[in-house]
């Protein structure tokens, strides 16, 4: 059975941007498309006044905005096979308990600063950092370049060996969907104590970038012939480098290690920055340690 693409919708045009997004995803990918609200009006009006009154105001205004987002979605695929739900409890254990059989799990961010801010880190980071499946966090700006294929290309981050295994392998599938191709980024830095040294530092430099290389090469050994892959290794702080590259890309893909018996945010502190200061769409991939 197909596992859908799951979109958090909220009724704010951030979460409808979501919904565009993911209706051209599922798409390509020929997934269905579920559209998901969680509210905790169940909870606050309470069983018995909504079997004495009918629906509560809470629930109707629910129930539209799933439906407002069906619509959107249908105008953009009328093919699409999409369901709905509306779910009474809190939005993020409600979307990280539906990665547990999703695809991928979609959301909008609300921008980047100021309580905007607040906001993106009270629902998306926190699914981002405990989904069981990859989370594509659209970015809160309003230059339409989260419009699916506005730059024709995909990129993604490499860590270190089998750390961004499955970053890069998302990042690959997505790019032969979609027949574009895919950057893949090794970001590298010279200790500083080697910069100290005056002549060494030069050569401290030369073998740390044919370090990054040799990562680079070693993660792409499988990649896949049909997808045309071109490689960059970037010196500077790996958070500013993959910013700066999701400027050309549609979607900057990046990896976030998950380990057993850790309750506590798994992103760390590159994922985090980037997916506050991308200009594309991120798909945060776990990679179990």
């Amino acid at each position: 059975m197909d596992l859908p693409i799951v979109v958090g919708v909220d009724g704010s045009k951030p979460s409808l941007r979501a919904v565009d997004w993911a209706a051209d995803e599922a798409a390509v990918r020929g997934a269905p498309l579920r559209l998901v609200h969680a509210s905790l009006w169940e909870r606050y009006e309470g069983v018995s006044l909504t079997a004495d009154l009918g629906k509560p105001s809470e629930q109707v205004m629910a129930e539209e905005i799933v439906a407002t987002a069906e619509r959107r979605a249908r105008r953009r695929q009328a093919d699409a096979k999409i369901s709905t739900d509306v779910l009474p409890e809190e939005p993020e254990y409600a979307l990280v308990r539906e990665s547990r059989s999703a695809s991928a799990v979609v959301l909008g961010s609300r921008g980047r600063s100021g309580m905007a801010e607040a906001l993106l880190g009270s629902v998306s980071v926190t699914v981002a950092g405990h989904a069981h499946c990859p989370v594509i966090v659209l970015p809160g700006s309003h230059d339409n370049q989260a419009r699916s294929g506005a730059r024709a290309r995909i990129a993604v981050g490499v860590a270190e060996d089998a750390e961004s295994a499955a970053a890069l392998h998302f990042a690959l599938e997505e790019a032969r969907l979609r027949g574009v191709p895919l950057d893949a980024v090794r970001a590298w830095r010279c200790p500083a104590q080697s910069i100290d040294h005056g002549r060494l530092s030069g050569e401290a430099a030369r073998q740390h970038q044919v370090r990054a290389g040799q990562v680079l090469e070693a993660a792409l050994r499988e990649a896949p012939a049909e997808v045309e892959v071109h490689r960059r290794i970037v010196e500077g702080p790996a958070r500013q480098v993959l910013s700066a590259v999701s400027a050309e890309a549609d979607l900057l893909v990046v990896g976030a290690r998950r380990r057993e018996g850790h309750y506590g945010l798994q992103l760390g502190r590159v994922v985090h920055a980037v997916l506050h200061h991308s200009a594309c769409p991120v798909a945060v991939v776990p990679q179990r340690a």
